[in-house]
C-alpha cells in the first residue's frame, strides 16, 4: 500500500482530483505517499478516506478528508484522524485520540507580509493533506518550582509560548510520548504532529524532490526534506539554525549546562543552511517551507498572514 501514490502524474493531478470531487468519489489514501509538488491547494481538491488503527488500543478508526477549491481559497474539512496507523509500541500517549472535526481555510494566492508572524500556542501552524494539523510549540518549559517538575526541572504543561526555555518536543520526546510519526494527542484528543510526519513522503529518496505534504496557516505549501539546488543536485534542505556554543545560564536563571536542543532557546539562526528564519525558501519560483532533520523541523514562523481558521477553538 505504501507504494501507491496520491497523484498519478503532475499533468493529470488537477483533473483527476477535481473530477473525483465533482462526482463525490471517495479515494482511499490509506498509507499513501504523496507525490505532487504543486503549491496550489486547488490541485488537491477531492474526497479522501483511510482505514487505520490505534495500535496500542487495538481500535479501528476511519479518516475522512474533503478538500474543495474556490477562486481565492481552499477549504479542508477533516475528522482529525490520520491516514496511517498511530500510537504504536514506542509511544506513550497521555490522552486517547478522538475524532475531532475541523475546517481549515487555505489561501490560494498567499503573499509575504511585511512582518513575519511568530508561532503561537493559540493556533495551529499548518494542516497536512491527510487532515492532521501541525502544532510545533509545546506548553512545557524549565520551571523547577513547578508542582510537577521532573528531575531536570522541567514541566510538561502550563507554560506560555513567550516563556523562556520552552521545551522542544522532538528533543524531549521520551517525556512527550510521541509515536513513530512524531505525533501524539492533545488533552481534547486531537492528534497532531510536532515534526516530520514520516509516513507522507520518503525522506531518503534522492531520485526526485519531495512532494508538498500540506499547507501552512498562511497558505504557503510545506514540502518534504528533498529539493534540487542551484547546481542541480537533489539533496536534503539544511536548516539555518544551529546550537548555541555558550553555556546556558545557571539555576535559578536558567537550566544550566551546554545547549543540546532540549529547549528552543538552545538554538540560534546563523543563516548557514539553505532556509530562511521561517524554514522556507523559493525553488523554481515557488516559496515553501521544508521539513528538516533538525530544528525547527517544519517551520519556525510564518512569512504570510495566517488565516484565522487555524485559531484553536
Amino acid at each position: 500500500m505504501r507504494l501507491k501514490v496520491l497523484i498519478i502524474s503532475a499533468l493529470l493531478t488537477g483533473f483527476v482530483a477535481l473530477q473525483a470531487h465533482a462526482q463525490n468519489v471517495t479515494q482511499d489514501i490509506t498509507n499513501l505517499l504523496f507525490s505532487n509538488r504543486s503549491g496550489d491547494c486547488a490541485d488537491y481538491a477531492g474526497v479522501y478516506s483511510a482505514s487505520v488503527e490505534d495500535v496500542t488500543r487495538q481500535q479501528r478508526f476511519n479518516s475522512e478528508i474533503e478538500i474543495s477549491a474556490e477562486s481565492q481559497h481552499c477549504t479542508l474539512k477533516t475528522n482529525g484522524i490520520p491516514n496511517h496507523d498511530f500510537n504504536g509500541p514506542t509511544a506513550n500517549f497521555a490522552n486517547n485520540v478522538r475524532e475531532l472535526p475541523g475546517t481549515f481555510r487555505i489561501p490560494r494566492n498567499p503573499e509575504k507580509a511585511r512582518n513575519q508572524t511568530a508561532l503561537s500556542q493559540r493556533s495551529y501552524d499548518a494542516i497536512l493533506l491527510n487532515g492532521v494539523p501541525v502544532d510545533l510549540l509545546s506548553a512545557g518549559c524549565y520551571r523547577p518550582s513547578g508542582p510537577r517538575a521532573d528531575k531536570n526541572g522541567n514541566v510538561l504543561a502550563g507554560c506560555r509560548d513567550t516563556d523562556p526555555w520552552l521545551l522542544d518536543p522532538p528533543s524531549y520526546d521520551q517525556y512527550f510520548g510521541v509515536d513513530l510519526h512524531n505525533a501524539h494527542a492533545q488533552p481534547d484528543g486531537r492528534y497532531h504532529y510536532h515534526s516530520n510526519p514520516n509516513a507522507l513522503f520518503l525522506d531518503h529518496d534522492l531520485d526526485k524532490p519531495s512532494p508538498a505534504i500540506g499547507f501552512a496557516a498562511d497558505g504557503f505549501p510545506i514540502y518534504g526534506t528533498i529539493f534540487k539546488d542551484r547546481d542541480g543536485t537533489i539533496r536534503p534542505a539544511i536548516s539555518g539554525y544551529q546550537l548555541k556554543t555558550t553555556p546556558r545560564p545557571a539555576p535559578p536563571n536558567g537550566p544550566g549546562g551546554t545547549p543540546d536542543g532540549t529547549y528552543i532557546d538552545d538554538y540560534e539562526f546563523t543563516g548557514a543552511g539553505d532556509l530562511d528564519k521561517c524554514n522556507g525558501m523559493t525553488v523554481d519560483g515557488q516559496y515553501g517551507y521544508y521539513v528538516t532533520t533538525s530544528y525547527p523541523w517544519v517551520l519556525n514562523c510564518l512569512v504570510g498572514e495566517p488565516d484565522r481558521s487555524f485559531d484553536k477553538r
